[in-house]
């Protein structure tokens, strides 16, 4: 709001005093006269401006009411029109992270089936935001409506769950790396615990309570060397910054359900791959510099051990997560005062398979039918640890997790992809 930053007497004895003060009373009654009428006027000019800035300042906020990213008649009625659900017993799901990898695959799926989904991603540039837009694009040609704000942005939170009376929310919004964490340390802190703090916040707050999937990562292990890794391990012994905001956030989930009820289910993903990836991930990038012929940089445990990791296909995550909301219970509470007790649940979604670095690059080098060029080095201590195996028995039991897909099919899928999107053929960029 532009602020408005805010001018008279001698006498001498006898017989002409009289006539002086006559004379001085006519000039003092013109001269105040004359004042009157300037301030009169000056009041006139001040009420006139302000009346103008006032006017502006309507016009201003009616202008960002209807051109704003969010907030407007318009952008209600997608909002609404995104949630409404179209099948029986369906959910409403706000979904966090939407043109993120795993976002984006969760919302076609939860569409495809007929339930309302509306998207929220801050679209940062940790890696080529064209990639998200991208993504964006492909769910708005499915009827998922996804708005540009950021979870720590409360007003816009409140203004969702005031437009929608949201079952369920996924929250996937995070800051995501081990590496990168050395570089950008407070990105991990906002992300990862001050939004899901006001996630949570807004969701206590909302009447009803929507039931909460959130994705936290099998990075909490950790140090932990239990084979394979289960949910009733220690998982105190971080090994990175990213670790360490995931098991806080596991913590800060289980105060919110504890004092309000808020049904909430976390997710330990274990290593996560597939068309519309990350391309920060090791099978992104290495497809991406073999293709260039450029080398890429393999890196090797203690002892000269491969590092190993659980790779999961994207189709048995998704179907992970949505048995995780279809089971995940009713929150208890009602505006901001819990009733009861509410579920409040942890789960590995892995694929119980590791796989060693090596050999992912052998299969990359067979469907991309090129020769990698490999510097072997040892892992420094960034963050990383030699290995991952998920224990999904939990899942299992609950709602029938069982991953279909191996890594020789499933990074298949992702070159194929890859040579498309990219504009490859026949291992060849076209131009």
């Amino acid at each position: 709001m532009p602020s408005l930053e805010d001018e008279l007497f001698p006498s001498t004895p006898g017989k002409f005093k009289i006539e002086r003060s006559n004379t001085m009373n006519r000039q003092f009654h013109r001269c105040f006269t004359s004042t009157s009428t300037m301030f009169l006027w000056a009041l006139f000019l001040v009420a006139l401006t302000a009346s103008y800035l006032s006017f502006q300042s309507f016009v201003d906020s009616g202008s960002r009411y209807f051109s704003a990213s969010w907030g407007g008649i318009q952008w209600e009625k997608h909002v609404r029109s995104s949630a409404q659900i179209h099948r029986s017993g369906g959910m409403s799901v706000l979904v966090t992270g939407a043109a993120g990898f795993v976002g984006t695959h969760v919302s076609l799926a939860l569409k495809k089936r007929g339930d309302g989904v509306v998207g929220l991603d801050n679209f940062n540039n940790y890696y080529d935001p064209s990639l998200k837009k991208a993504r964006k694009a492909l769910l708005n040609n499915h009827g998922i409506f996804v708005i540009e704000g950021d979870i720590n942005d409360a007003k816009l939170l409140a203004k969702l769950f005031d437009a929608v009376a949201f079952t369920h929310v996924m929250h996937l919004a995070a800051q995501a790396g081990v590496r990168y964490a050395m570089q950008n340390p407070h990105s991990y802190v906002h992300s990862n615990i001050a939004g899901l703090v006001t996630l949570l916040e807004a969701c206590k707050s909302a009447n009803p309570q929507p039931s909460i999937v959130w994705a936290s990562s099998s990075s909490v292990y950790g140090l932990n060397e239990n084979v394979p890794f289960s949910e009733a391990d220690r998982t105190d012994q971080p090994a990175s910054l990213y670790a360490a905001t995931k098991k806080a956030g596991e913590e800060i989930a289980h105060t919110y359900n504890h004092i309000y009820g808020l049904s909430i289910t976390g997710l330990r993903f274990f290593t996560v791959y597939g068309p519309w990836g990350r391309p920060d991930m090791a099978y992104f990038s290495f497809t991406r510099n073999i293709l260039q012929g450029k080398p890429i940089t393999v890196y090797r445990g203690k002892n000269h051990v491969d590092l190993a990791r659980d790779f999961t296909y994207i189709d048995d995550i998704v179907k992970g997560c949505l048995g995780s909301l279809d089971t995940s219970g009713k929150s208890t509470g009602s505006g901001g005062k819990k009733r009861g007790p509410a579920p409040y649940r942890i789960f590995n979604l892995g694929n119980t398979s590791p796989v060693t670095v090596p050999k992912l690059v052998n299969i990359l080098e067979r469907h991309l039918k090129v020769k990698a060029k490999k510097n072997v080095i040892e892992m420094p201590g960034n963050g990383d640890v030699p290995f991952t195996h998920a224990n999904i028995s939990s899942a299992q039991k609950e709602f029938g997790y069982r991953p279909t897909t191996d890594l020789q099919t499933g990074l298949k899928k992702f070159v194929r992809w890859y040579l498309s999107y990219y504009g490859y053929n026949r291992g060849k960029r076209v131009n």
